[in-house]
Formats: C-alpha cells, sequence, structure tokens
C-alpha cells in the first residue's frame, strides 16, 4: 500500500507532497502531463507574482465569497509566510509599486527547480504522464505509459487544478468522478467579447492605462487591452465575476478627475481645433482612449464629461471556459470539512484551483493554491500519523 498519494503536480499539490515528506511520510506524486507545474511555468513567464504584500484583511476580501471557507488556510499560510517559503528555496524576491511580489529572476523556472530538488530530498517520488480516471473502491485508478494502475494509499490528497488552460494539464476531467459535490464551472480572470468596428483595429493590441473600472457595486483601477476579440488585462479581470453576473461595464477614462474639472476643461476655446485633438490637449486623452469614446458614446452629447467618467462598454459576454486564466466552481467546501478531507470519503483530501473559490490575478490565487495544499498537506499527515497509530 502506497503511503501517501498526491494527484496532481501543481503548485497546491507540490505543497502538500512538501508538508507531508517532510512530516516523515513516503509520497508519490501522480501528474497527468509530461512534466510538473506546466500552468505555474506558464504564468512566470510574464512574471511570477507570487502574492501581494498588503493588510490580510485587504488580501481576503479579495476572495469574495470563499473568504470565510479559505480563511483559516490563508491565516497560517497567507503573503508573509508565502514571501518567507520562496526565500527558504534560496529565490531572493522584491515588491512593487503596486504591492504585488515577484521573485528577481521574474520566472517560475528557478523556484520550481529548486522546490522540486527539495522534494527529491526528502524522498518525493514524481509520476508523470500517470492520468487519474477516478475511484474503485480504496483504490485510484490510473492510465498510465505502462497501461491501467491502481494505487491504494493510506492517505490521498486530490490537487487536479481547474478547468481552464487544458493544454497545460487543467481540464476539469475530475468532476467526473465527484458529481454530487462539484459546482459547474465557469470563467474567472477572462476577456469578454466586443465586436469592435473598422475604426478599432489600429488599437489592437494597445494597453489602455490610468482607467477605473465600474461593474455593478466593483470599482476597481487597472488597465485594459483592446484585442481583436474584445477586452482583456488585469483591469478587467478584476471586475470579471460581477460583469460574468450580468453587472453592466463602465470605464472611468480620467479617474484623478472629478466631472465638474472636466467639464471646465473641456470649455476652453476650441476654435478650429478638432475634437479629437482638443480632449488630447485639454485632458491629455491618449488616441485609444479617444477612440474608445468615439466608438462607444456615437452620437455624442454636448457635455462629454458624465460619459468620460462611466464610458457604457457593451460586450456580448466572456471568452471560452479554456481561455480564462482560472475558474470559479469546482469541488464544493460542503463537501469538505475543516481540514478540506471529502466527507464522503474518509482519508482523501483536496486543495488548490479544483476548490469551489475565485479571486482576481495579482498573486491571490497562487497564494491560495500555495495555502490549500499546505493545510489538506498537513491534515493528511496528522491523519497518517493517527490511523498508522491505531488511533481514531
Amino acid at each position: 500500500m502506497t503511503q501517501a498519494l498526491v494527484i496532481g503536480a501543481g503548485p497546491a499539490g507540490l505543497m502538500a507532497a512538501d508538508m507531508l515528506s517532510q512530516a516523515g511520510h513516503a509520497v508519490t506524486v501522480a501528474e497527468a502531463m509530461p512534466s510538473p507545474a506546466r500552468k505555474l511555468l506558464m504564468a512566470g513567464k510574464s512574471g511570477l507574482n507570487l502574492t501581494k504584500a498588503e493588510p490580510l484583511s485587504d488580501f481576503l476580501a479579495a476572495y469574495g465569497g470563499a473568504r470565510d471557507a479559505l480563511g483559516q488556510s490563508l491565516d497560517e499560510f497567507g503573503p508573509k509566510a508565502v514571501t518567507e517559503w520562496a526565500e527558504g528555496l534560496g529565490q531572493p524576491l522584491f515588491t512593487g509599486s503596486t504591492g504585488r511580489v515577484f521573485p528577481k529572476a521574474m520566472k517560475a523556472s528557478p523556484l520550481l527547480r529548486a522546490w522540486l530538488a527539495r522534494l527529491a530530498d526528502q524522498g518525493v517520488t514524481l509520476l508523470t504522464r500517470w492520468r487519474w480516471t477516478g475511484f474503485e473502491g480504496a483504490t485510484c485508478r490510473f492510465d498510465t505509459p505502462e497501461g491501467i494502475v491502481c494505487v491504494e494509499p493510506a492517505v490521498t490528497v486530490l490537487a487536479c487544478g481547474g478547468a481552464s488552460w487544458s493544454r497545460l494539464g487543467s481540464d476539469g476531467a475530475w468532476a467526473a468522478y465527484l458529481p454530487e459535490q462539484v459546482a459547474p464551472f465557469k470563467p474567472a480572470n477572462m476577456g469578454f467579447r466586443v465586436a469592435w468596428s473598422d475604426h478599432m483595429h489600429r488599437h489592437l493590441g494597445t494597453p489602455i492605462k490610468g482607467l477605473a473600472l465600474l461593474a455593478g457595486a466593483t470599482r476597481s483601477r487597472g488597465e485594459i487591452v483592446i484585442s481583436s476579440h474584445g477586452i482583456e488585462g488585469g483591469g478587467i479581470y478584476a471586475v470579471s465575476a460581477a460583469l460574468r453576473g450580468g453587472a453592466p461595464l463602465n470605464l472611468d477614462l480620467l479617474p484623478d478627475l472629478d466631472e465638474e474639472t472636466i467639464r471646465q476643461r473641456l470649455s476652453r476655446p476650441r476654435g478650429k481645433t478638432s475634437l479629437s485633438n482638443h480632449l488630447r490637449k485639454t485632458l491629455r486623452l491618449d488616441p485609444a482612449k479617444i477612440a474608445l469614446l468615439m466608438e462607444c458614446a456615437r452620437p455624442l452629447p454636448d457635455d462629454l464629461a458624465p460619459l468620460l467618467k462611466a464610458l457604457p462598454i457593451s460586450h456580448d459576454g466572456p471568452r471560452p471556459l479554456d481561455e480564462a486564466i482560472s475558474t470559479a466552481g469546482g469541488l464544493r467546501f460542503d463537501a469538505l470539512d475543516k481540514n478540506l478531507m471529502l466527507r464522503t470519503r474518509p482519508g482523501t483530501f483536496a486543495a488548490g484551483e479544483m476548490l469551489d473559490w475565485e479571486a482576481p490575478t495579482g498573486g491571490y490565487l497562487l497564494t491560495a493554491c500555495l495555502a490549500t495544499g499546505r493545510r489538506a498537506g498537513l491534515a493528511a499527515a496528522r491523519y497518517l500519523s493517527l490511523t498508522s497509530s491505531g488511533k481514531p
């Protein structure tokens, strides 16, 4: 019998394996892909945002309705603990002006190499191309290069990921093996479809900075990118949950100016200057913001100030699930006890993106994956120690 089995070699699974192996247990990690942590490596290509340095109350607020369910995991392993963990793996860090924390190397690969080396030193076995295909009684069934293999572990930690970026291993196929315990998947941190006119084509790929985005009761400062499919970027991701729920989207193109100040500046004599040049000179609007105004507010009213503070953006809904950075939905927290153990399957724990929570980009996603992986791993280690000693 295998002592401890971890299914999934992303951040949550590797953290669970780390905790179990540090506790002295023999650990096998089964990963469906040819190599571990592919989504982590992809995220790190543009700079690995590990966490965010801010008060814990603000940090927890980013998790919305899952705040209480994740609270204990994040209390025990929050932003400060994440930075200390990464530094313990020999990764110098820096904190950007927005509080986001990155390795100085920026990429994920140096941290991952150091982590995998530590796990190997602790005796962790990593099996790749082992795809979990469900339970058969007390065993976990896998499709492997050697054929079908059934493993009967003493404890199991499921860290199977969400349902986006299937090419990197997160395809949500595991939900079929826990059908009554899974909330439907929805895209999170995703772009939205907009059918731009030809007028916008020269601005495709342009980042539009210095915005505030308003969606229902949610307001966020950030930037967006105009793409051939619509709008993307960190600013839109921060309000994506509200938009997915049906809230209208409005852009504040001048968040540092109030409406009356805008009105006063626009009242300056224009002469023969075009409206675009007048907007540029009086308000320092860049060409992409002016193009958005012209695209989304024709015909233009005489008083532009209200529009510049709340420009309505019509969209045709979110981009497909598999294009989303993360997903909402997944294994419901009411299917788990406080230690992240499945109520219907003692000795089986779950962690990471496969749980039903969502958060914006900015370090929140990775921190919660690490924190829940740690909690599940520690709980599995305690369970294994108690059952090995014959205690209930």
